[in-house]
């Protein structure tokens, strides 16, 4: 529920912070900058051009999303809150996004205390970054942020890194390896048995990033014919306006993307394709039958118009709901995979009746495999590798991996613990 996300307080006042710097624009990374504005933060927020570009378009439109899932929640009566209050405003999100500086990749910039950054590319969803500091002494230290993927569509590759001193490492999927699996095979697969027996498929995706491969993949079906023609929407008007910002942020495509779009008008916009942006024009697919492909936002079905296409379509056993990212404990999106039978949404409990499917190889994460060939390019070991962003037995794996099978030094940090250099 919106208002119930246990914010941490920071260790120190907003007023204390000098920047901020960003890896990427996932909203569940930059969602919490409007508090910190609102808290007394007003220095330099450092991203990439297109964290910039997505972020004054993502940060707005979840303010304006949680005041209305607020609204709703109040006049339902369903929130333990009385009231029900949204994190942050629209307007708190435009007064955020006003302290958004971009910088380029690979550009060296002082920082305070002659430390010198530069971003380098993560291969994880447009505009993703790593940061490399370099310190007056000469270390280095680098922030994987979200390591990305090796050969996927319309994202460059991970930059090799050769060297650091000290490493802050993600450990998101430390645990596990993603399906081998052919991610545009299963997606047919689903479609092809929505078109045989009328069902709709709901597809939870993260507005940034998901929803565009998602339409990559479709086009790819479609130019091969290899999926009947079917209604499809993209209800999220936040995905709308990514999948252009995606189209205009060259630098960012690999050469498989750039050469596709000499070839055909647009390969993110299907073929019977509808983004909707009112919710009036959202209403109206619940009224539409089967076969049809729904993409909504959020990625993790905890909140956005996914949730009444939840409500309305889980507990008819036609339908298909699919999973096609990462699901953090304690969401829906996590309680559905795990099998409940059951789920309670938007203050009602609804039966789960439709087919719950997931695509795992369409991560835009690094599974275990993939950060370790990352890490393995290096050509000497860090002096300490610390584990960050990962659910505690993923990090204890990854961190289990790292030391036998590289023989690195590694450290997995507390809430607040404070490390000196």
């Amino acid at each position: 529920e919106i208002s119930e996300l246990n914010w941490k307080p920071l260790p120190i006042g907003a007023h204390e912070i000098d920047a901020v710097l960003l890896t990427h624009a996932h909203i569940d990374h930059i969602g919490y900058l409007p508090k910190l504005c609102r808290d007394g933060f007003r220095g330099p927020v450092y991203c990439t051009r297109a964290t910039n570009d997505i972020t004054k378009l993502s940060l707005p439109d979840s303010g304006s999303l949680q005041e209305e899932f607020a609204r709703y929640a109040n006049k339902k009566g369903f929130s333990r809150h009385k009231p029900a209050l949204p994190l942050y405003t629209e307007a708190d999100a435009y007064e955020a996004n006003k302290l958004l500086m971009p910088l380029e990749f690979d550009e060296n910039y002082d920082l305070a205390g002659k430390c010198v950054m530069r971003y380098r590319r993560a291969g994880h969803i447009l505009g993703s970054a790593m940061i490399e500091f370099s310190l007056p002494d000469g270390r280095k230290i680098l922030f994987s942020g979200d390591l990305g993927r090796f050969n996927t569509p319309i994202i460059r590759d991970p930059e090799i890194i050769d060297s650091a001193d000290i490493l802050l490492m993600e450990s998101t999927y430390g645990d596990r390896v993603h399906s081998k699996e052919s991610a545009i095979g299963e997606l047919e697969e689903v479609l092809q048995s929505a078109v045989e027996i009328g069902g709709m498929v709901i597809v939870p995706a993260f507005a940034i990033g998901r929803t565009q491969e998602m339409l990559y993949f479709v086009s790819e079906l479609q130019r091969e014919g290899r999926l009947p023609k079917m209604p499809m929407f993209v209800d999220s008007p936040m995905a709308t306006d990514a999948t252009a910002i995606y189209a205009r942020n060259h630098d960012d495509h690999d050469l498989e993307m750039e050469q596709l779009e000499d070839e055909v008008r647009n390969p993110l916009r299907p073929e019977d394709l509808i983004f909707t942006r009112k919710s009036s024009e959202s209403k109206k697919i619940n009224a539409l039958r089967g076969p049809a492909l729904v993409i909504a936002s959020s990625g993790m079905a905890s909140g956005g118009r996914v949730v009444h296409h939840l409500h309305r379509r889980l507990g008819d056993d036609r339908n298909t709901l699919l999973f096609v990212g990462y699901q953090a404990m304690g969401t829906l999106g996590r309680e559905l995979v795990d099998g409940a039978r059951e789920v309670e949404i938007m203050g009602d409990t609804i039966p789960v009746r439709a087919e719950i499917r997931r695509i795992d190889s369409l991560s835009a994460h690094a599974d275990s495999d993939e950060m370790m060939n990352w890490l393995g390019k290096f050509k000497e070991p860090p002096k300490m590798t610390y584990l960050v962003h990962g659910d505690i037995q993923a990090m204890q794996a990854f961190s289990n991996r790292i030391r036998g099978e590289l023989g690195w030094a590694t450290h997995m940090p507390e809430l607040f613990e404070t490390v000196e250099l």
